[in-house]
């Protein structure tokens, strides 16, 4: 039997044991954590790196068996905006050299991969980078509303795609816009689909209540439509109200909205609430705050559907979520969406950005008699195929290919 291997995951911008509740940018915290308890439960030691963001982080603490989260010292012991974290790059390689060598050195986000990459040079270890995301162009589509990017990011990028011994992408969508736009060489590049937690996200059991903010299934007697996600322009929650409002009174069902904004858009959830109230909808929506992975599950699974207007995803881990629950999902066709969702069979991928065309969209999911029902039974088995544990075999083959060489 080959020997257990040490694998140090670093992410430097926030710590993986944080997880964040909508199941998708949060997503990446998720899918990192999720592949070090399947490493684990292979046999693997996970070293969890990530930056001190608070006075009390211990220096070292066992999550589980197997998985080990280090604090490494770069910057105040306080949270920072991403675009703030990067000047502390080089005091978290500093931190990171001082920790034992592991037999690789697997990053997450480009900020530590350029923190990284020379300390596993220094080590003589393989380098592993994972990007999760990638910065849009200036000027395009993808970058309008955003905050602007580090000027270190997008020569950082490339520097850690093109220098790394191989980069794991999450769906065939990313390792195109690795290749295309970073430069990474094809042959360096393997997809490792995300995995599902088929306990957790599962369907409704016969009897069990949906869930409802007021906590009586009369209160709306359509249901509820959800969408889950950080509170920002590139998720598109505008386009979601939108949609909705769109609808006819008769069918309109009701619309949760779970996400936080973050610090880069702290009144973007003001100009929503502004959206809702213009349109007539203060009764019609709910807005609440990132939920825990069980709340969130729980909403998955007693939502008709579920709504990604994103502009842009690596993945969209929480469609891959939503199916498992037997969520049917309407989403923009972009990124790793066009992977996550399988069109006119699990739900409908949208070209169009227009209002008009989601409402139509949504209309006919919601009327067509036992539509919903079948797209949400074919969901299940759709979502089956996605296995953290499989997830983790193909990251160990990755890290063996490597060490072989």
């Amino acid at each position: 039997m080959p020997a257990a291997l040490r694998i140090c995951f670093v992410s430097m911008h926030t710590s993986p044991a944080a997880v964040p509740g909508t199941g998708d940018a949060g997503g990446m915290n998720v899918v990192e954590l999720a592949q070090a308890d399947a490493l684990a439960a292979l046999g693997h030691q996970v070293d969890l790196v990530t930056r001190r963001s608070h006075p009390d982080d211990p220096d070292t603490v066992e999550l589980q068996r197997g998985v080990t989260l280090h604090h490494v010292d770069a910057g105040p012991r306080t949270p920072l905006a991403k675009s703030a974290i990067d000047d502390h790059i080089g005091e978290f390689s500093a931190g990171l050299a001082r920790l034992a060598p592991p037999d690789v050195v697997h990053s997450h986000h480009w900020m530590s991969g350029v923190a990284a990459l020379p300390v596993a040079r220094t080590w003589g270890v393989p380098h592993v980078q994972s990007f999760h995301s990638v910065a849009a162009p200036p000027g395009s589509p993808l970058s309008a509303g955003e905050p602007p990017e580090s000027p270190r990011r997008v020569p950082g990028e490339a520097a850690v795609a093109k220098e790394s011994q191989a980069v794991v992408a999450i769906s065939a969508a990313e390792a195109q816009t690795v290749i295309d736009r970073c430069g990474a060489d094809p042959d360096r590049v393997s997809i490792v689909s995300p995995g599902v937690d088929h306990t957790l996200f599962r369907p409704l059991a016969a009897g069990e209540e949906r869930w409802n903010a007021t906590g009586g299934e009369d209160a709306w007697p359509r249901g509820y439509v959800l969408i889950a996600a950080r509170l920002e322009p590139l998720k598109g929650p505008d386009l979601a109200i939108q949609a909705v409002a769109g609808l006819d009174a008769e069918i309109r069902p009701h619309l949760v909205v779970a996400g936080d904004a973050s610090s880069a858009f702290a009144s973007y959830g003001r100009e929503l609430h502004a959206m809702v109230a213009d349109a007539g909808l203060s009764d019609g929506v709910t807005f609440l705050p990132a939920q825990p992975r069980p709340e969130l599950a729980r909403l998955l699974r007693g939502a008709r559907v579920l709504l990604v207007p994103s502009h842009s995803e690596t993945f969209g881990l929480v469609a891959l979520e939503a199916a498992a629950s037997g969520t049917p999902v309407i989403a923009a066709s972009a990124g790793g969406l066009r992977e996550a969702v399988a069109h006119g069979v699990t739900g409908q991928l949208m070209d169009s950005r227009r209002p008009e065309d989601w409402s139509l969209a949504l209309t006919r999911l919601l009327m067509v008699p036992g539509l919903l029902a079948r797209m949400g039974a074919v969901s299940r088995v759709h979502a089956r195929r996605f296995d953290w544990g499989w997830a983790a075999q193909r990251l160990v083959a990755v890290y063996r290919q490597l060490l072989d060489d």
